[in-house]
């Protein structure tokens, strides 16, 4: 008997390659464009309701819209770095139906109830896919992240050490123990920078051109060091603790022995320290800086083992743009942070691939753990109930960056020149198309609380 159609289906996108929970098979994936939400994934050759529109996308894979959890968007105060219009285009143009903002490189920053009201203001009508944002765990503020948790802020961002920007200053030990108490109070998540401050100080200063100088001042140990830290008074204090853009192999045993321990701890890694490595990076070309920093092809190959073996939870840009002025040749006075929001999914694929990895591999790093690390129930996976957030992906179709065909507000990138695998059809968010092959329909994103 043919399956019955899900009632109030108005569209059904078809496909032979739809990544499910369950695995990639071909199938049909109804959907209610009224109401947002997927109300079947069903056979692939099941009938389509009537009056319901059919998009067939033949082999094209069906993916879930994928969750970036780790954006710098930089609005407002620093808007010409990026912005909440651009940002969220080039989001959609590389399969990010959701993106979580970080509290920093916005003026003001995120660190108070008043501060997220503004940065919702300057999203308001301007995002072409969903947003939440992170607050801010800063020096001054431990007794005020109470009130920005029940604001609505997805979590806290806290550094370890100096984060570049004055207005968002980084936490002592002191300081961090005492806003994971606070944090731990009313069960919110704490996601943290770690590098040590006192490692770095100790390490040989930076200065001019050349690559191997700047990895040589931020040592994987300072890193190590400074997980270890975190681990050790989460452990104390019970909060639940995110690592942020791990790029120290040597950090893996410490994360998977804590958690084995008990210690309520995910951790992320990010495309560039998955796909680029620090002999390959040009001296003076500081769109590779970021911290921490791209390392070696080695420290490579264990982030990929972590990834593998669920050490690392889950993989996100840390998208963090600037004007071109700032990223000047000398690495130690050069912004740090790397442009790829637009290039993730494709950057992950190419590189996931070649080691033998699938595409059911990626959307569990980039959209279903990143979905439920920001305890997003309604994102992150094609199955019934849940947000109609689906990409249209061709795998197979290959393409050379050019930086001036993205749409991230300045073209620059670490990914210039290179050649990436996958590209993104098609975008819908909770069931109407955003973009299509480079074009794109009005803003319709939300702006989300947590």
């Amino acid at each position: 008997m043919p399956e019955a159609p899900a009632p109030g289906t108005e569209l059904v996108v078809r496909s032979t390659r739809v990544v499910t929970p369950a695995g990639i098979r071909p199938a049909s994936v109804m959907v209610s464009v009224s109401r947002g939400v997927i109300t079947d994934v069903v056979g692939h050759d099941a009938p389509v309701p009537a009056g319901a529109r059919l998009e067939d996308l033949g082999d094209l894979a069906l993916l879930p819209g994928l969750v970036d959890t780790h954006v710098h968007v930089n609005d407002p105060g620093r808007e010409h770095w990026e912005g909440f219009w651009t940002a969220t285009r080039a989001a959609a143009a590389g399969g990010v139906t959701t993106l979580i903002d970080m509290p920093l490189n916005s003026l003001p920053p995120t660190t108070t109830p008043r501060h997220l009201e503004i940065k919702r203001e300057a999203a308001r009508g301007r995002v072409h896919v969903d947003v939440g944002f992170w607050g801010g765990a800063v020096p001054a503020n431990a007794g005020g992240l109470r009130p920005l948790h029940e604001a609505g802020v997805f979590g806290f961002k806290a550094f370890l050490s100096p984060s570049g920007v004055e207005e968002f200053p980084e936490l002592d030990l002191g300081e961090l123990a005492r806003a994971m108490d606070e944090i731990a109070a009313f069960d919110g998540l704490l996601v943290v920078h770690a590098e040590d401050p006192h490692r770095l100080a100790e390490a040989p200063p930076c200065g001019g051109p050349r690559y191997a100088d700047f990895l040589a001042s931020r040592p994987r140990g300072s890193e190590d060091s400074a997980v270890a830290q975190v681990l050790a008074l989460a452990r104390e204090s019970g909060v639940r603790v995110h690592i942020l853009h791990l790029s120290s192999a040597g950090a893996l045993p410490l994360v998977a022995a804590a958690r084995a321990a008990g210690t309520r701890v995910t951790a992320e890694t990010c495309p560039h320290y998955l796909t680029l490595t620090a002999e390959e990076v040009p001296d003076g070309a500081a769109e590779f800086k970021c911290c921490p920093p791209i390392r070696e092809a080695a420290n490579q190959d264990l982030l990929w083992r972590g990834l593998a073996d669920g050490t690392v939870d889950c993989v996100v840009t840390d998208h963090s743009p600037s004007t071109a002025d700032l990223k000047t040749a000398d690495f130690a006075t050069a912004w740090g942070g790397i442009s790829g929001l637009q290039l993730s999914l494709s950057a992950v694929w190419t590189e996931a691939r070649r080691r033998g990895h699938g595409l059911d591999d990626v959307v569990r790093w980039m959209s279903a753990r990143t979905a439920a690390l920001a305890g997003l129930e309604r994102k992150g996976t094609l199955a019934a109930g849940r947000d109609a957030d689906l990409v249209a992906f061709d795998p197979d179709a290959s393409f050379t960056v050019d930086p001036a065909g993205l749409q991230h507000r300045n073209p620059i990138t670490a990914y210039a020149g290179r050649t990436l695998r996958g590209v993104v059809r098609s975008t819908w968010l909770r069931g109407r198309r955003i973009h299509r092959d480079g074009s794109f329909t009005g803003p319709r994103g939300h702006l989300l609380d947590r």
